[in-house]
């Protein structure tokens, strides 16, 4: 079939060709498509002599897969969907917490910029710099007064986004105009208040961490005697109990949080260092003086909260800061990683789950499905995280010489969105520990199903005692075992080594007392008392010493 287009084109050609042969020929070819436009406006206007001769179809004449067809190929629609046709980053608009999304947002950004302008004016004011009381005031009056439409009209002027902001500054604090940026660069407000963002997000996570911690020790508690089987190479192995495993999980988060709590105290302010790193323009500023120039760099530091500089830098910080901050948060999510890994497989084994909502939908296609759907999303939103610090190790593995700008897109990209991650994976940890429901008879059953294989060596070493040959119950129980094993293997039948045992004489020293010996609790060893010492020697000294950030209540939690 030919489409409209294509018959248009296919008419004005003939028509071409009809003006070359005869002006008789034109008037006829014209007259044979008034005839259609007249006469076959509509599939009932056809006859089925029309229809025939029609370059393309009616639409009264299509299928409902060509109509189909032809309206999913079509272009947009003007004016649909007003207000939808932008891409939204999923992990502000629909993952991330409002407490993480402010950290980096432009209002977070752009006073501080403001707040920094200030520090310096203020710590060179105090250094004898003349500048007026009148003139800080204003500055500190207008701190959170940002006109964004202002400002980008100056950036687009300038094609300088710090200059832009500014003359925004300045349109606000007039008096102050000629001596805000005094002696700056644009580093100066951009990586200070890079790093002013990491620390804040950094305390956040560490909240957050401590808060997850907490939960989880309840549940270890709770669960300190509860046995289950082990598994290494995910093979039946020693028992161990839910509790223990459940310390494994915080044992990472534990060390996650020391590197945390580091990366917080060790964190250095970029500081007021000019273009290259040199301080030149801040010793131009103070006649040479080089004591006034350190004390600047001391001061500015102070205002901002900060207890020291970086010794030494070029125009930016080095940006192996970065990579040792994606790291931590790399930690965070391997941890995650881990965790919610394990609690998918306990899931399938229908031993440990997930909270699930009353009115949640495991799957649209089986309703009776409960999928571990928060755990998946940890496990692929860590994914992502894991493999930032890649890309910050080759930002500043590129930095050549005192500074390129090849680190600035991409800063702004894994910065804010390796801690959105992070503050999403905790969110959603604390929400899935909060309400992880254990099955005991399911979890006591995988363990017996397992257990009178791990039982033999003490049904051997009983009936030794009491004067059987080693050898004989030796190999006895590796008949039954094999058996047994068949039967469990290739017929899909319960374990029933423990009723071999108990028919066979040989083991007549044990027939008695057969199901005491294998009672899961003896079989976990340390397991409950590892727990407990675990617990009062590392987690709770580490939640009374924080103890004051458990207080705190998140702003949001979970809602997908």
């Amino acid at each position: 079939r030919m489409r409209p287009r294509a018959t248009v084109t296919l008419i004005s050609t003939t028509l071409a060709l009809c003006v070359l042969i005869s002006a008789p020929t034109l008037l006829f070819v014209q007259s044979a498509i008034d005839t259609h436009q007249s006469h076959c406006t509509t599939a009932a206007d056809c006859t089925e002599e029309d229809s025939a001769t029609l370059p393309y179809p009616h639409r009264e004449t299509m299928s409902n897969a060509d109509k189909f067809i032809e309206l999913a190929n079509g272009e947009f629609p003007d004016g649909a969907l007003p207000g939808q046709q932008e891409y939204e980053h999923p992990l502000v608009k629909r993952y991330a917490t409002k407490e993480m999304s402010f950290v980096w947002s432009p209002a977070m950004k752009f006073t501080t910029w403001r707040k920094l302008w200030t520090a310096l004016a203020t710590a060179e004011q105090e250094l004898g710099i003349e500048i007026s009381d009148e003139q800080l005031e204003e500055m500190r009056s207008n701190l959170y007064d940002v006109d964004f439409e202002y400002a980008a009209e100056k950036e687009k002027e300038f094609r300088h986004d710090v200059m832009g902001h500014v003359h925004a500054y300045g349109k606000a604090a007039p008096s102050a105009m000629p001596i805000i940026h005094l002696g700056a660069t644009s580093c100066y407000v951009g990586d200070n208040t890079d790093v002013v963002q990491i620390r804040d997000a950094l305390k956040l996570i560490k909240r957050k961490l401590v808060k997850t911690i907490s939960i989880l020790r309840e549940f270890s508690a709770k669960y300190r005697d509860l046995p289950t089987l082990g598994y290494t190479h995910y093979q039946p192995a020693q028992l161990t109990t839910v509790g223990k495993r459940c310390t494994l999980w915080m044992q990472d988060l534990i060390i996650d949080l020391e590197r945390v709590e580091r990366e917080i105290e060790d964190l250095p302010m970029r500081g007021v260092k000019g273009t290259t790193g040199t301080q030149a323009s801040f010793l131009e500023l103070f006649d040479g003086d080089h004591e006034k120039v350190k004390a600047l760099n001391k001061r500015v530091c102070e205002l901002m909260g900060f207890k020291k500089a970086i010794p030494v830098s070029g125009q930016t910080y080095t940006r192996k800061i970065d990579f040792n901050v994606l790291s931590v948060l790399s930690g965070v999510a391997q941890s995650a990683y881990k965790m919610c890994g394990d609690i998918r497989l306990l899931a399938n084994l229908k031993e440990v789950e997930e909270p699930f909502a009353k009115t949640q939908i495991g799957s649209s296609a089986m309703a009776y499905k409960r999928n571990p759907m928060r755990s998946e999303r940890v496990c692929s939103i860590a994914r992502y995280v894991m493999g930032l610090p890649n890309a910050a190790a080759n930002t500043h593995a590129n930095q050549w010489f005192e500074r390129t700008l090849d680190d600035s897109a991409i800063r702004r990209i894994y910065l804010p969105e390796g801690f959105l991650a992070v503050d999403v994976i905790l969110t959603l940890l604390a929400n899935i520990a909060d309400g992880l429901h254990v099955w005991p008879n399911v979890v006591k059953a995988h363990a017996m199903a397992e257990l009178p294989f791990m039982a033999t060596e003490v049904i051997l070493m009983e009936c030794v005692k009491a004067g059987g040959d080693r050898q004989e119950l030796h190999e006895a129980i590796r008949v039954h075992s094999m058996d047994a094993g068949k039967v469990v293997k290739g017929e899909g039948k319960p374990n029933d080594l423990m009723e071999r045992i108990a028919k066979d004489p040989l083991f007549k020293a044990v027939h008695d007392k057969l199901d005491d010996m294998i009672d899961p609790i003896l079989f976990v060893g340390r397991a409950p008392e590892q727990v407990d010492e675990f617990l009062a020697e590392e987690i709770d000294p580490i939640l009374k010493a924080n103890a004051d950030l458990l207080q705190i209540d998140s702003v949001d939690a979970v809602n997908v």
